[in-house]
């Protein structure tokens, strides 16, 4: 089992879920975020934080690698939804069914 983290540009995580859902995701916690890097844009001298969405979902393996392929493909690093993807592995979690 892995949790799987899609991280987007505020404004794509309904279709984001909706590409992860084509894969056989079935659910997924969707968190508002600020992003902080080392590029910060300005608007007249004001420094603008860009927003992000989280998509947190556990899946098995193999529904995460296609959700991840797919999610590249369609919104990744090249597109305005700037979507990045990465797992964790579950070793035990309880209430899942």
């Amino acid at each position: 089992m892995k949790a799987l983290f899609i991280v987007v540009n505020a404004g794509y995580a309904e279709e984001a879920l909706a590409l992860a859902r084509q894969e056989g995701i079935k659910g997924a916690t969707v968190m508002s975020a600020r992003g902080e890097g080392m590029h910060h844009e300005s608007f007249m001298g004001i420094s603008i934080n860009t927003e992000r969405d989280i998509i947190l979902c556990v899946v098995e393996e193999d529904i995460a690698k296609k959700s991840m392929a797919l999610i590249k493909e369609k919104l990744g690093p090249q597109t305005p939804a700037h979507c990045i993807c990465f797992t964790i592995p579950i070793e035990h979690a309880i209430g899942l069914s």
